[in-house]
């Protein structure tokens, strides 16, 4: 005779022992995700229908699986044409990852053969067998630890995410199993005389399952054993008007007689099952708020938290302290993990909420005389002073196992008196504080959720349908909360209690940066709130450092930028930022460098708005930023172009930057600090500083020229030039245009880089300003050059380097000789453009460092140069050392671009390998980067190397795509490519 322990899940009476493989350690979840390990490693379980699979065998207890069973399984009655194929492919591929003596095939069927104790599903239902029998003996306590410990297995919902009718049939009967057994936990409680911890848990259950009248029965007890018979009576008439409406049926006898004696004020019903304790013995206290019915993701957090809750059973006490901003989810952490390491604590749990962020936080002594009194001490023993209180309650947990929940801590002084003193115990600790000087404590930092987590927990509070309907809507909202479980809670409380609005409207009303914090309020629910305790609680100089660093654009900060925009020195900034990154209203990126989540930030910016008195110390700020960046690229530009006459002409700064001696350092300064310089860049222009900004855009050329951030960068470019043009600064706008045409340029966009060019040139007429004069037709003649208008490009050059030679700018001759080389070059000239190829480097090396990274561009221009002669020798160690400071330099393009040249080289003379393998090589460089007539470039190149080693078919695709991209270019290129592609190109490759 079997035993039914829950719908749909048979547990027979006597098991046939059953053979287990050799050597083994599989284990198999199916209460959650379905999963599969061997040892602590997680197997690759394949796709959901494969699991599906998975999950079907291990619900059979071992029995086979006729194929047409599993089929029914996955596809019900629609199955596809290739049903069974697929079906043996599935349980192939699981059979390589189990092994064969654990999948079998037999009878035309499959099975799972795993001992008892490797699937989570026996083991609930073994637990579920003791608990019953311990209930029948009496034992109620130990009942519903085995109870609470057999809930302990489900992560989440069954089979989650499972397709097909019979994983879907399955969830169901177990989802209601987990309910049936939540129920009888429930009931235990109130039979041991928990029922004022059980209200707030029944009280959300019934919420989650209106018209299940067994939760409202218990509710119903619940208060009335706690005192409150009104609420208890509102339970049956909600109930009662609920199924009239919904169902048309009135409650059940039982609930009817329910009221019934509530309204008599049944004694008996007013007394627990299990008598009360003496006062003098202890009590077993079970205070821990309801966890969440919607708690999502932090499985690596539950798993560490609850490892270490679990060795301190036998072992000394055990603290953990869970720290991070307001609104990460701290609390609801610590409450889940809480419940599922009761089974540890099986003396009892303890719970108070300190008030840390709030303006008057729980005083030791109140918190332990709450303690002692829920421990069974009468208030006749409770002694008055903090130290006696301390040293009573330490005697009180003496050899019991209590599990003290501390949450919302203000600092470890606070909680170190209400900490348990012996072994068997543990602490869970929760401050928006780093508990750092909380001796032996686990310090866990909670960050906000991922992706994937915060969208599951938003579709959990919205409904599935809605959010299946808008995926990137509601994407876009969880991201517009910063992944914050408070802030994706309360958005997704509003989408829900508002049927007409759709996911999208909510994702416009939070992309309003300045309206986001009031949008993301509901209730007593407000994230603005949150932070506003936290920042309630700083000093004036930690909140003025909070206010101000908020001002900053950019993804993070480093100390010494921090440190200029406060007006402080390196140090009194460390210890004030680190002040904040304790209270966890600022991150620590990494070492010296800082950052907000993105809704503190706006909240710091609405704090500096409202209190940052006066108005200008905002301004103030954010120009010794931009001052701090400005000197400090200056110096980067200094170690990389020596004697460039730039600089000269660039605005004053008035606060120092960093100085570098090794390009090595400058060079990490000037890559690491990208985002930030680039964001300062259009912020600046945006407050009115644009002429500042367009020379920080200049002295952080090698940033755009390195092709890495071309787009960022010609982005900050047209903010500083839209700005400077509104300003009437035509300087500032010739620079930026300038600067944007070198962007454009490096992007392959030549079209758009001449049409900035001109407008650059203008302005930089208008203003007499050397700098635009010299660089602009210096960048007009590379554009001329690369569409092959050679009479323009060398008119251009000519006009450049007259510019330069009046500015006294050597370094700007130098390049400018060097692109009239590529244009004598492309025009024939071979001899005269080796000519100015060594005038250039002349200038270049006359420079002491010889590493200057327009050295590179020289012997870059001189290898060509020399190509083209013939001398391929010298041309080759050119490019060598071209690309060897190129690559020193992180200056991906002209990296990527010098190996395309080598390949050239080699093709020329006769080596295709050689010069397949350089283009290849150049691709990989370039992906991404430098526009799309370079990659068709180097793509002709390649396939010219692959068909001279006789790899025609790969040939073949390389020519078609770069032909493919010349046309849609409109590059004459396009004709030399089609040519290749006749019959026979091997020998027009060789």
């Amino acid at each position: 005779m079997d035993r039914d322990n829950g719908p749909g899940v048979r547990v027979p009476e006597q098991r046939a022992p059953r053979e287990r493989a050799a050597g083994t350690d599989l284990r198999f979840t199916v209460l959650g995700p379905v999963r599969a390990w061997r040892g602590s490693e997680l197997l690759p379980s394949g796709s959901p229908q494969q699991r599906a699979l998975l999950a079907a065998l291990l619900l059979r207890d071992g029995r086979t699986a006729t194929a047409a069973e599993l089929i029914d399984a996955l596809w019900g009655e629609d199955p596809p044409s290739q049903a069974l194929a697929t079906v043996r492919t599935y349980a192939s591929r699981l059979r390589k990852i189990l092994g064969q003596e654990t999948l079998v095939s037999e009878s035309g069927g499959y099975a799972v053969r795993i001992p008892r104790e490797a699937l989570d599903l026996t083991l609930a239902q073994d637990l579920a067998a003791e608990a019953e029998k311990a209930r029948g003996g009496g034992d109620r306590c130990q009942a519903r630890t085995l109870i609470n410990k057999l809930l302990g297995l489900w992560d989440g919902e069954a089979l989650a995410s499972l397709p097909g009718p019979y994983a879907e049939n399955q969830r169901t009967s177990l989802e209601e199993w987990r309910l049936q057994l939540t129920e009888t936990r429930l009931d235990l409680d109130l039979e041991v005389g928990c029922h004022a911890e059980a209200v707030s848990e029944l009280t959300a259950l019934t919420a989650a399952h209106p018209l299940r009248e067994r939760l409202r029965e218990l509710l119903m007890v619940a208060l009335y054993r706690s005192g409150r018979q009104a609420e208890a009576l509102a339970v049956y008439a909600d109930t009662r008007r609920l199924l009239a409406e919904e169902l048309g049926v009135d409650p059940r006898p039982e609930l009817a007689q329910l009221q019934q004696r509530i309204l008599r004020a049944d004694e008996e019903l007013a007394r627990p099952a299990d008598e009360p304790a003496p006062a003098s013995a202890p009590l077993r206290p079970a205070q821990l708020p309801a966890t969440v019915p919607d708690f999502t993701g932090r499985a690596p957090f539950v798993r560490e938290l609850g490892d270490r809750l679990a060795t301190a059973e036998g072992s000394v006490m055990a603290v953990s302290a869970l720290a991070g901003i307001g609104g990460v989810g701290k609390t609801t952490l610590a409450v889940h993990v809480a419940h599922r390491a009761r089974p540890h604590f099986p003396d009892g749990q303890l719970y108070v909420d300190l008030q840390g962020a709030g303006a008057r936080a729980a005083e030791p002594e109140t918190v332990l005389g709450a303690f002692l009194r829920a421990l069974g001490t009468p208030d006749s023993a409770i002694p008055d002073s903090l130290d006696e209180r301390a040293a009573l309650y330490r005697s009180t947990l003496d050899g019991r196992r209590i599990l003290v929940l501390l949450d919302n801590a203000h600092d470890a002084a606070q909680i170190r008196p209400l900490l348990p003193g012996t072994e068997g115990c543990a602490a869970l600790v929760t401050s928006r504080v780093r508990m750092v000087d909380l001796a032996g404590a686990h310090l866990v930092d909670l960050d906000v959720m991922s992706p994937e987590e915060a969208l599951q927990l938003f579709t959990r509070i919205v409904g599935d349908e809605r959010v299946r309907s808008e995926r990137e809507a509601a994407l876009d909202v969880v991201a517009a909360c910063g992944f914050l479980p408070l802030a994706i809670r309360i958005a997704a409380s509003r989408l829900a209690s508002r049927r007409t609005w759709t996911v999208s409207v909510l994702a416009a009303k939070l992309a309003d940066e300045r309206r986001r914090l009031d949008e993301l309020q509901a209730g007593d629910l407000a994230v603005k709130a949150t932070f506003e305790l936290g920042y309630g609680q700083l000093e004036p100089a930690q909140a003025r450092a909070f206010r101000l660093l908020g001002l900053a654009d950019g993804p993070d900060i480093s100390l010494a930028a921090a440190a200029a925009l406060l007006n402080l020195d390196l140090h009194t900034a460390e210890d004030l930022l680190e002040t904040l990154v304790d209270t966890s209203l600022l991150e620590s990126a990494a070492p010296g460098r800082y950052r907000y989540h993105d809704l503190v930030r706006l909240y710091a910016r609405a704090c500096a708005e409202r209190d940052e008195q006066p108005p200008v110390e905002r301004e103030l700020a954010l120009s010794r930023l931009l001052d701090f960046y400005l000197a400090t690229a200056a110096g980067v530009y200094a170690l990389e172009r020596p004697g460039e006459r730039v600089l000269d002409h660039f605005a004053h700064t008035e606060y120092p930057g960093l100085t570098f001696q090794v390009r090595e350092a400058a060079l990490d300064w000037l890559f690491s600090e990208s985002s930030g310089l680039l964001a300062c860049v259009a912020q600046s222009a945006g407050i009115g500083m644009p002429r500042r900004a367009a020379d920080l855009l200049m002295a952080m050329v090698d940033l755009g020229e390195s092709g890495a951030n071309s787009h960022q960068f010609a982005t900050a470019a047209k903010a500083v030039s839209d700005a400077a043009r509104t300003a009437g600064d035509a300087q500032a706008e010739g620079r930026a245009r300038t600067m944007l045409t070198h962007a454009l340029s490096v992007s392959g966009r030549f079209a758009e880089a001449e049409t900035e060019a001109r407008r650059a040139l203008e302005l930089g007429r208008l203003a007499d300003d050397p700098v635009s004069l010299g660089q602009v037709p210096n960048q007009r003649g590379i554009i001329a050059l690369y569409e092959n208008r050679h009479a323009d490009a060398e008119n251009h050059l000519s006009e450049a380097l007259a510019a330069f030679r009046a500015d006294g700018n050597k370094p700007g001759e130098a390049s400018a000789l060097c692109n009239l080389s590529r244009v004598h070059l492309a025009t024939g000239r071979t001899a005269s453009a080796v000519d100015l190829a060594q005038q250039g480097v002349g200038i270049y090396e006359a420079d002491t460092s010889g590493l200057a990274l327009r050295l590179a561009n020289g012997k870059y221009a001189l290898g060509l140069a020399l190509t083209g002669t013939g001398r391929t020798a010298s041309a080759q160690e050119a490019l060598t050392e071209a690309m060897s400071i190129f690559r020193d330099s992180r200056q991906q393009l002209w990296h990527g671009m010098t190996l395309f040249r080598l390949a050239e080289l080699h093709l020329a003379i006769r080596q295709p390998a050689h010069a397949a393998s350089h283009a290849e090589q150049a691709l990989a460089i370039l992906r991404g980067i430098g526009g799309e007539w370079r990659r068709a470039n180097v793509l002709t190149t390649l396939g010219r190397g692959l068909a001279g080693v006789g790899q025609t078919d790969r040939a073949q695709v390389c020519w078609e795509e770069a032909l493919s991209i010349f046309d849609e270019l409109g590059s004459p290129e396009a004709a030399s490519v089609r040519e290749l592609l006749v019959p026979a190109p091997v020998a027009r490759a060789s």
